[in-house]
């Protein structure tokens, strides 16, 4: 079980699968969205993802046509973000789980915007844009 809870604990969920996937990604957008040199993002079933508490905080923006990033309108906390043509998927921003285990990164995409004043030494594929 995995549980985790904006900055100001307003949105609170589980996850009641298994991380399987970790991805490191360098992108410019990744970067603005969380406002750091990198995200971490791990692809989850929607339908074992449920929000205990703070639905009504959730606010979202469409960063492209079909990918909206979902952020508590208190905090400003990204929770995941979805896209519209794999309704089935979602991609939880993994700084915001408090429990439960996240595996090491799978592989990091997008390298080649990576911020030059930071190295990443982890034992990993690295891929110059997205692996899929």
């Amino acid at each position: 079980m995995i549980t985790g809870t904006c900055l100001c604990g307003g949105v609170q969920y589980t996850y009641a699968g298994e991380i399987r996937e970790l991805v490191v990604c360098h992108c410019d957008m990744c970067k603005r969205a969380q406002g750091t040199p990198f995200a971490t993002n791990a692809p989850i079933e929607r339908a074992a993802f449920r929000l205990l508490c703070g639905e009504d905080l959730l606010k979202a923006y469409f960063s492209s046509e079909k990918k909206k990033r979902v952020f508590c309108s208190n905090c400003g906390s990204p929770l995941y973000s979805e896209r519209t043509d794999l309704p089935e998927i979602i991609r939880l921003r993994v700084g915001t789980v408090t429990s439960g285990h996240i595996p090491q990164p799978s592989y990091q995409s997008f390298c080649d915007f990576s911020a030059k004043w930071l190295t990443l030494d982890l034992d990993c594929p690295q891929y110059k844009e997205r692996k899929h």
